[in-house]
This record gives C-alpha cells, sequence and structure tokens, in this order.
C-alpha cells in the first residue's frame, strides 16, 4: 500500500473512533462556561461551529477535531524532513495518532489544538524556508493563548545557537508582550510537584513512550545535531520540570510543545534499529510492541471509557466523569416534556442549557429526594450501573 494511502487510512481511523468518543461525552461545565459566558476565540469559535451545525456536541468539538487532523497532516510532512524512509513517516504519524494527551485535546474544548496546530504549521514553514509565513504565524500566535509564551521561550534560545538574529528579535518581543498581557506564576515556595508534572506527561504520552521521550531528548542532547523541533520540546520539558520544584503546573500550557517531537523521537528508534543486524533487534521489537500494545489500550480508553464504571464503586473517581450524565439526564428529562427546570446544582443547570434545558419551570431538581413522595426519579445507567439518580419534584 502506498505511503499517502496508509497515511489516509490512518486519518479516517482516528476520526471515527474520535467521533465515536465525541458520541459518548456531555459538555462539562467549563466548556459549558467558556461557550455561553465566554469572550475569547474559544468562544467566538465554538459558537460559530454551533450556529452552522446546531447545538450539539459534534458541532461544539469539530472545530478542534478538524484541527486535530491538520496537525496530523503536518506531522506528515515535516516528518519528511527528519525520516528518509516511508514507513517511518507512517509509523510517526500513526503514533501521534494514539498519543492519549493528544486525542484527549481534540475532542474537547480546550486551546491544545490551535496552540498544536499553530506550532506546527510555524516549524513548517520555517524548516521549508518560508521564513515570512513563519514570522507571521509566529507574530499572530499572541492574540490566540498565555501558552505561547512557552515557545518564545524556547525559540529564544534556538535563534541564539543558530544566530538568527532576526527571530531572536522577534522572540524577545514576543515574550515580552505575553509577560506583560498573561503574566507566568513562578513563585511559591518548593512543593515537590516534580513527580506530579512527570506523571501527567506520562499519561499525556503513555508511561513507557515518555519514558524513551526523555531518552530521545537527551540522546540528541548529546549525539546529534539540534534543530529546531528538539529545541522546543526540549527546552519546554526542562522549563516545565524546574518550574514544577516550585509550584503545580497547567500542564495543558506545556504539554502541546512537548507532544510535537514525535518524529524526532521514531528517527532516534529507528537509526538505532537499522545499525544493528536482525539478529539483533530482538529487544528493540520487543520494546516497539510492548509500547504500541500500552499506546492503543490508552487510545481506546481515551475514546471507550464508559465500561470502566463496571469497576468503580464510586463513579466519580471515573477520569471521565464530568464529561459525561449531563446529555442523557437532558434527554430524560424531555422525555417526561420537561424544557425548564431549577436545579440546585448551578453548574448542571448551565451544562443542561447547552442541551436545551433551561433555568425556570414548575419542576426542581435535586440529588436527594428530601423526603418528599410527589417526585419522579430520574437514574442514569451505563452498561447496566448507574451512574447518577436524580429527583424532580414541584
Amino acid at each position: 500500500m502506498k505511503e499517502q494511502n496508509l497515511v489516509t487510512l490512518i486519518l479516517v481511523t482516528n476520526i471515527l473512533f474520535l467521533l465515536y468518543g465525541i458520541s459518548e461525552l456531555s459538555i462539562r461545565y467549563e466548556e459549558a462556561d467558556i461557550f455561553f459566558n465566554g469572550t475569547g476565540f474559544l468562544h467566538t469559535l465554538t459558537n460559530y461551529f454551533t450556529s452552522l451545525f446546531g447545538q450539539n456536541d459534534f458541532a461544539l468539538r469539530l472545530p478542534f477535531v478538524l484541527l486535530h487532523v491538520s496537525s496530523m497532516i503536518l506531522i506528515y510532512k515535516i516528518g519528511k524532513f527528519f525520516l528518509k524512509n516511508k514507513i517511518d513517516r507512517v509509523i510517526s504519524v500513526g503514533i501521534y495518532a494514539l498519543l492519549p494527551g493528544v486525542n484527549s485535546a481534540a475532542i474537547l474544548v480546550n486551546p491544545a489544538s490551535i496552540v498544536i496546530f499553530l506550532t506546527l504549521l510555524f516549524i513548517y514553514f520555517y524548516i521549508t524556508g518560508l521564513k515570512k509565513q513563519a514570522y507571521l504565524i509566529l507574530a499572530i500566535t499572541i492574540f490566540f493563548d498565555n501558552s505561547f509564551a512557552v515557545l518564545y521561550f524556547a525559540l529564544i534560545f534556538y535563534a541564539i545557537s543558530k544566530k538568527e538574529n532576526f527571530l531572536l528579535i522577534l522572540s524577545l518581543i514576543l515574550f515580552a508582550i505575553a509577560m506583560y498581557v498573561y503574566g507566568f506564576d513562578t513563585g511559591g515556595k518548593p512543593r515537590g510537584y516534580f513527580l506530579d508534572t512527570f506523571g501527567v506527561y506520562a499519561a499525556i504520552f503513555s508511561p513507557l513512550l515518555f519514558l524513551y521521550f526523555v531518552y530521545a531528548m537527551y540522546r540528541v542532547l548529546i549525539k546529534e545535531e539540534r534543530k529546531l523541533l528538539w529545541y522546543i520540546s526540549f527546552t519546554t520539558l526542562i522549563f516545565s520540570l524546574v518550574l514544577s520544584l516550585r509550584q503545580r503546573l497547567l500542564i495543558e500550557d506545556f504539554a502541546p510543545f512537548v507532544v510535537i517531537a514525535v518524529p524526532l523521537m521514531v528517527r532516534i528508534f529507528f537509526n538505532s534499529y537499522r545499525v544493528r543486524l536482525p539478529i539483533h533487534r530482538k529487544y528493540h521489537n520487543i520494546a516497539f510492541s510492548i509500547v504500541l500494545v500500552f499506546l492503543v489500550l490508552n487510545f481506546l480508553t481515551t475514546v471507550i471509557n464508559k465500561p470502566l464504571y463496571y469497576f468503580m464503586e464510586d463513579k466519580k473517581d471515573h477520569f471521565a466523569y464530568k464529561y459525561h450524565i449531563a446529555k442523557e439526564l437532558a434527554n430524560a428529562l424531555k422525555k417526561e416534556g420537561i424544557y425548564n427546570i431549577k436545579a440546585n446544582d448551578l453548574n448542571l443547570q448551565l451544562r443542561l442549557k447547552f442541551y436545551g434545558i433551561h433555568d425556570g419551570g414548575i419542576y426542581e431538581l435535586a440529588l436527594s429526594n428530601r423526603g418528599k413522595k410527589d417526585l419522579k426519579t430520574v437514574e442514569i445507567k451505563y452498561f447496566g450501573h448507574e451512574i447518577g439518580r436524580y429527583y424532580l419534584y414541584r
């Protein structure tokens, strides 16, 4: 099968899984707050798509899926500058498509997909020699998200190393603006969040792949030419780990600049793999197989996670609990002919509003029956297991 056909197959398969994952999600409170009360780019983007395709989960999350697909295409194109073999480029796209953190960003209302896409677009223009377009993309990133300050910081080191004076000046200016407009909290006393940060990165990559990522970054540091992609990912990793010694970080500000290093990791692996005779590749094959199995399992868990409730006594311990229930509850209320309700939980009230259940009416929604008899019970079940119980009374 041709290289482009394999990449297309990966893209289509990934999209189908993501669409299924979206069908299983409900809007989270933070997403609903952005949608109804926000003022930034995410608010504008989500409202625009829902105005085109209706107020539903697919329209809400479609722009992030499209950005994710565009980023996968850019990973493939950027990979051509790092990976000589066609199969390596296909594997690079495949691994990126399986990263748990990347797929989570692709189906949730958050800036990560935007940050990844714009960063990859800048890198692509820059390494193809389209410097003016690259600088333009870099300049407009200041209007999107505060996390781009991390990118500017990394580019300062790259520009100094490569003696790129214009890039250095532009990065310094953008970094100064970002610090002035958005700020960056670096205060606090040492609290030991280093391991927490390390653990979150492991969850974003999957544990074994993250360990290899750290090795690949170190390998380039001591033995290989340090290129733009390496500077961005390595500087971000070190910067975040150092900051984590003093404070708890919002990893979503750093992770987009780390996950883009997949082509570099694939190159390091296959360079080591191919210099060995076939009879000495046993451990590489085993390691690759184990990492791939864990990646696939983590990916499937990201998009197909409701069966996990079966194994949990406290359903709220489920990692995606805050993205469940609201849609099913709204549908249950509509079956009862109820489109207006007073919810004791104001966060839930806003989530229900997205599905057409508005504030008001003669019914009140509560988590307890308060000893009343004239009430209705609404049970939310996944795979026959009760996840939530709500009470309706006048």
